[in-house]
């Protein structure tokens, strides 16, 4: 299973009949995060007539949580809940400001005006997928090396932690559906020293280029 997080956060704005929304996103971890940044955001924008906010937080969406902040029920807070859940975002929270500009907009007009400032808030923010995997360390010579950076340009396998002195010693990061040990046996002719598969979590940006390891 992978799962979409925010890599960086962004914000986005729109006008609606005179209406000032003004979506800001973060990456958050908890619940005590995203409360926290709620409050932030409201203590930013003191003066704005509401602060809606939602946030989707787990591996799988298992926790989630929004509010109109004073807008009529169900025209904001659950509507910014949706546009993220539909763009598969978790790990995420969103406060989308508005500025009221003397025109009431209707419950179809709310719905729309902060379902599009969250999708202009995010469309300035950085993804990247985090994708159970497996670690193994390897350690080899330094021509051996060569055929085992060979090997994960090849596969897609990330490479992190080289340490180098009489031989080459790295961490090599695979999809969990692979079999990275087996692969660096193969290439160098089972003379690499290879440790226990670790099952980690990695992160790639949407084209699966490695980033780090968590």
């Amino acid at each position: 299973m992978e799962w979409l997080t925010l890599y960086k956060g962004g914000t986005g704005e729109i006008e609606e009949k005179k209406s000032r929304f003004i979506a800001t996103l973060e990456p958050v971890s908890s619940e005590e995060e995203a409360a926290d940044f709620v409050a932030r955001m409201k203590k930013k924008y003191w003066d704005a007539r509401h602060n809606c906010s939602a946030y989707i937080i787990g591996t799988g969406g298992e926790r989630s949580r929004c509010s109109d902040d004073g807008e009529p029920s169900g025209t904001a807070g659950r509507p910014m809940l949706d546009v993220l859940a539909g763009e598969g975002v978790t790990n995420a929270c969103v406060v989308v400001t508005r500025y009221f500009g003397g025109t009431l907009l209707g419950t179809g007009g709310l719905i729309r005006a902060y379902s599009a400032a969250v999708k202009a808030g995010l469309g300035s923010c950085e993804f990247i997928r985090r994708i159970p995997g497996t670690a193994v360390t390897v350690r080899c010579d330094y021509n051996d090396w060569g055929r085992v950076q060979s090997l994960c340009a090849r596969k897609g396998y990330g490479i992190s932690d080289i340490r180098y002195d009489s031989a080459v010693e790295a961490v090599i990061v695979s999809d969990s559906t692979c079999d990275p040990e087996a692969d660096i046996t193969d290439a160098t002719s089972g003379k690499a020293k290879i440790g226990d598969a670790v099952p980690v979590v990695y992160c790639a940006d949407r084209d699966g280029a490695f980033i780090a390891m968590t």
